[in-house]
């Protein structure tokens, strides 16, 4: 069955795929692999081939090199890329797709649960809603692959997921469960009290958020030496009242919070915090030093002044969104060349289209190459840029064997487009994931046929 869908997609592709001059090409024989050639291949890890040639055999990347140094088969179809520039698809860090379609109806929203501020437990594959009309929409634009994470309005939010923009059903779309947890801290995560002064169940200052959170990590390490101990059988002897004490022990009682903690404290899995001012920042390290956790700096887009602390703490960091209004005592672009300050640093950096993590979030990532694009007009480096939105965010999420370039043995998600991924003048031309060639059919894109009319 694989390979019968892996045969009609790429005949799919030969009908479908045009050069910049709009030369059709035309299906020779039946094949399970494609060869795109005469492209410009900005392959990422290993720099830019003019005119080169990609060899896609069942959804994998079989050979990349320039035009004449690569044997394409007899029986391969080939796609003629002339004038077109090929890159690996988009990788979005920070996203809620899936978790929202509009954000006005909260029916159509499953971003964040208010019951508690710590939810560990809460698993956003659990929620995934991989029919939304959003994930056409960014795939168009060359993303093809994003974690998607919780709302960010409790201070540990629940564990994200790693997903492809395309596939069977939503557990083929799901590559990875439970890939980080994510964690907030500051302003947005101060649950005030209730009307006229009434109690909260929930922490109103930052003092409390990190109480509450440092609480809950000493009780996941206490709840795993408790999971640990061996099983005791008492002996009969009397009680302090002189009756007889009960054989055994209590029976270990699960805690799925406490629980789901534990990957974590291990450092197994990296936890994605999201934070914006510098002191919140510094604040929560001392917390991730104490428990040796790993972590991921999310936003810290209010941070300037302690850069150089973040680059010693050798942590990567998500910027996004990039599109802020200085502050009166900040330059304009203070924000803006965030990315470039970091990497200037040595940070590595990806670049999300994240929108404070609310449902307006999910709608924006179709916008990710520009926000990239944005960065490198305000000083980072063009290079990396682009890796900032797919290499590099497959390697802080376990997945840079397999996605964020165009290597031999990866993934065949590849775009074709028509100039510069990161200009907004840009069109893709054609977008395969697990080389699969995908409609360029979007529910915008049917409202605009039917009423361009």
């Amino acid at each position: 069955m694989k390979t019968t869908a892996m045969v009609t997609s790429l005949l799919l592709t030969a009908a479908i795929v045009v050069s910049a001059q709009n030369k059709p090409v035309t299906p020779t024989l039946k094949s399970t692999s494609a060869a795109i050639t005469g492209g410009k291949l900005l392959t990422v890890s290993h720099g830019v081939i003019e005119n080169g040639t990609l060899l896609i055999v069942d959804g994998k990347i079989a050979a990349v090199g320039a035009a004449g140094k690569v044997t394409v088969p007899k029986d391969a179809i080939v796609v003629d890329a002339r004038g077109l520039t090929v890159y690996p698809g988009l990788i979005d860090p920070d996203s809620t797709l899936g978790l929202t379609e509009v954000g006005s109806d909260q029916n159509s929203n499953d971003l964040a649960e208010p019951s508690d501020e710590i939810m560990p437990h809460m698993h956003v594959a659990d929620a995934f809603h991989a029919e939304t009309e959003l994930i056409p929409v960014a795939r168009l634009n060359g993303v093809t692959n994003a974690v998607v994470a919780p709302g960010t309005d409790d201070s540990v939010a629940g564990q994200d997921i790693f997903i492809q923009l395309a596939g069977a059903n939503r557990d083929a779309m799901i590559l990875g469960r439970d890939v980080a947890l994510a964690m907030n801290f500051g302003a947005e995560q101060r649950r005030r009290g209730g009307r006229g002064g009434g109690k909260s169940e929930f922490p109103s200052t930052r003092m409390g958020l990190i109480t509450q959170l440092r609480q809950s990590l000493l009780d996941a390490q206490h709840y795993e030496a408790t999971r640990n101990t061996p099983d005791k059988k008492t002996e009969d002897k009397p009680g302090e009242k002189g009756e007889k004490a009960d054989k055994g022990e209590k029976p270990f009682e699960r805690d799925l919070k406490l629980e789901a903690l534990l990957p974590y404290l291990h450092g197994e899995r990296p936890v994605v915090v999201g934070l914006y001012e510098g002191y919140d920042v510094e604040t929560f390290m001392r917390v991730a030093a104490e428990f040796h956790l790993k972590v991921i700096l999310n936003h810290v887009t209010r941070s300037q002044e302690i850069l150089d602390e973040i680059a010693a703490w050798k942590v990567p960091v998500i910027v996004g969104p990039i599109y802020e209004m200085p502050r009166a005592n900040e330059r304009f672009d203070a924000v803006y060349s965030l990315p470039a300050e970091l990497a200037k640093r040595g940070v590595k950096i990806a670049i999300s289209s994240a929108e404070a993590g609310g449902p307006g979030g999910a709608h924006s990532v179709r916008n990710l190459p520009y926000a990239a694009g944005f960065a490198a007009a305000y000083g980072l480096p063009y290079e990396d840029a682009l890796k900032a939105i797919t290499l590099n965010v497959a390697e802080m999420f376990g997945f840079g064997d397999k996605l964020g370039s165009l290597d031999v043995g990866k993934t065949a998600n590849i775009v074709l487009a028509n100039g510069d991924p990161l200009d907004v003048r840009t069109e893709v031309k054609q977008v395969y994931i697990d080389g699969v060639v995908q409609p360029m059919v979007s529910r915008q894109t049917r409202l605009r046929d039917e009423y361009s009319k």
